[in-house]
């Protein structure tokens, strides 16, 4: 439940609003619903991870990944398909971040 709330939240936001937008959505997700440090975690990192590399296949098809080549050339690596990898892991790795704070603070608050 945890990763379709992040993912969708993450969609939805990925093209009005800045690109940190997502580690609020993972946090305050994860906040609210998350249950455990793992699930928190990844939940966040690959709901993100999915959502950033489709957003990014969304601008790089419609011009031929000229852009993404051109950058995956600038970074020496062999081709565009790099860049959206990375790209993925470094938004999956803010989220999954962010979400595990989310709960951790959630579980430091709780009363036992």
């Amino acid at each position: 439940m945890l990763f379709l709330i992040i993912l969708i939240l993450t969609f939805a936001s990925g093209y009005f609003l800045p690109w940190w937008v997502v580690a609020i959505a993972a946090f305050l997700s994860a906040l609210v619903i998350g249950k455990t440090s793992r699930q928190a975690f990844w939940s966040g990192f690959l709901a993100v991870f999915i959502v950033w590399i489709v957003l990014a296949l969304f601008k790089s098809i419609p011009n031929d990944h000229i852009l993404a080549t051109k950058i995956a050339h600038l970074f020496n690596l062999p081709g565009w398909g790099y860049i959206l990898v990375i790209t993925g892991i470094i938004g999956g790795l803010v989220a999954g971040f962010a979400a595990l704070s989310g709960v951790l603070l959630k579980k430091a608050f709780e009363k036992h």
